[in-house]
């Protein structure tokens, strides 16, 4: 089965078999594929962490002039709207070292598309292998796609407002440099990487939009020692990002007064011993905030995606996983009111949140009231929800009397009458097996391990 998304480059499509995922290289692609193999390159990039690795299982059957190879898979694939600030200027790096090195050994990349960047064991990687072609002279043609896919967007995210991150969402071919000019405050013109590589680009585009389309307003003399400069001062322009991760949420387990050492205590000695007795594979953590149980389950072996709505929880997450180096850990920004819908060509070129599981088992802590009370979700339809993205759950009831759902109810009217545990445990006991049910000692709050029918 061919994947939906993997239909606009003539060098070669990716599809699945059996399980397996393979990329087929067409005629078209064949050649730069042998270089990149003969030169060095590869072996270079895949030993620096850069590149994914893939086996070459020579020409399909019946098709002697193509070439048929398997790549490692990535366990959960992301996208751009979904990262945090620092996954997004780590993968623009990756992206940017793997430029350099393909010039030294004479290669160029030919795109620079935020979605031929996955993170695999906690390190952003180039996933697409036919992004390579002989580097014949002359500019930089992925400069432009470049800018609009990573630099653009971690600009207005650290200048601007993080909101503004969603703009990628909106804009699948990356965010217009037209665009991020206007949003950016005038004090960017000051800064000499927005200055040459959004505005004068962008004001280089508009008198060019009359004439003949080229992908790239950067520098024009042949020859790969013309490129390097640009590449370092990109490099530069995005280490020289910075931004600060303040969110009342950060503090969450330290600072509510729903939970006291002992009751946090409690809760985690119960879900570090379910997950030890269930060994997943697969965790999804929803609403994760900064990720406390997401390590648990990343730390037992579990490959871990936490989701949060919150870009700075996910952000410091993000950050803890790198220094302690929790490669199963993936923190990605996603509102579960709100996930990531299908986009592109067609609605089918990126997987909504839901096409991407299910996960062994979804940890649902301390998020139900934010979805039934603070979103107005029918209890029934979470239940729903949760029993389509996980094969089983961890889910965490917390009620009315706990002081975090009547500081919600203080500013709203309370008609939620049918949030009470009885309701939850019926709503839930149409789509699960409810296993086992835990008080959290020392509040009102139920812990429940549940398999979905």
């Amino acid at each position: 089965m061919r994947l939906p998304g993997s239909f606009r480059d003539p060098a070669g499509h990716v599809f699945v078999s059996e399980g397996t995922l393979y990329r087929q290289i067409e005629p078209a692609g064949r050649e730069a594929y042998q270089r990149l193999m003969q030169s060095g390159l590869y072996e270079s990039l895949v030993r620096d962490h850069l590149l994914v690795s893939h086996e070459d299982l020579g020409s399909p059957l019946g098709q002697p002039h193509a070439t048929l190879i398997r790549p490692e898979r990535v366990p959960m694939v992301s996208y751009p709207y979904e990262w945090c600030f620092s996954q997004l200027r780590d993968a623009a790096l990756a992206m940017l070292a793997v430029a350099r090195q393909a010039l030294k050994f004479g290669m160029v990349l030919k795109d620079a598309s935020a979605y031929n960047i996955q993170f695999l064991r906690g390190r952003p990687v180039l996933i697409d292998t036919l992004s390579f072609e002989p580097y014949a002279g002359g500019p930089w043609v992925a400069y432009r796609q470049f800018c609009q896919h990573f630099y653009a967007p971690l600009l207005l995210w650290s200048v601007t407002d993080p909101r503004l991150a969603r703009l990628s969402q909106v804009f699948i071919d990356g965010v217009p440099l037209s665009l991020a000019s206007k949003l950016l405050p005038r004090r960017s013109w000051l800064k000499p990487g927005a200055l040459f590589h959004i505005h004068m680009h962008a004001a280089a585009e508009r008198k060019l939009s009359g004439g003949a389309h080229t992908p790239s307003s950067g520098p024009r003399p042949s020859g790969s020692g013309h490129i390097e400069p640009l590449l370092e001062s990109l490099e530069r322009a995005v280490t020289a990002t910075r931004w600060t991760p303040k969110s009342e949420w950060a503090s969450y387990y330290s600072d509510q007064p729903s939970y006291v050492p002992e009751a946090f205590a409690k809760k985690l000695d119960l879900v570090t011993g379910w997950l030890n007795r269930l060994q997943p594979a697969t965790v999804w953590d929803v609403g994760a905030n900064t990720g406390q149980f997401s390590k648990v389950a990343a730390k037992q072996g579990a490959h871990t995606v936490a989701l949060d709505s919150d870009p700075a929880c996910v952000e410091t997450l993000y950050r803890e996983a790198r220094a302690e180096k929790l490669e199963t850990l993936l923190p990605l920004v996603a509102d579960l009111a709100n996930p990531s819908p299908a986009i592109g060509w067609a609605n089918v070129e990126r997987q909504t949140l839901e096409q991407r599981g299910p996960a062994d088992l979804v940890l649902a802590l301390a998020v139900i009231h934010h979805l039934a009370i603070g979103n107005n979700v029918p209890l029934s339809a979470v239940a729903d929800y949760f029993a389509r993205i996980g094969r089983r759950a961890i889910v965490e009831f917390v009620p009315k009397s706990d002081p975090m759902v009547q500081r919600m109810l203080a500013s709203r009217a309370d008609v939620f009458d049918s949030y009470t545990a009885e309701e939850f445990e019926r709503a839930f006991s149409a789509r699960f097996t409810i296993e086992q049910r835990a008080v959290i000692s020392t509040s009102d709050r139920l812990l429940y391990l549940m398999t979905a029918l």
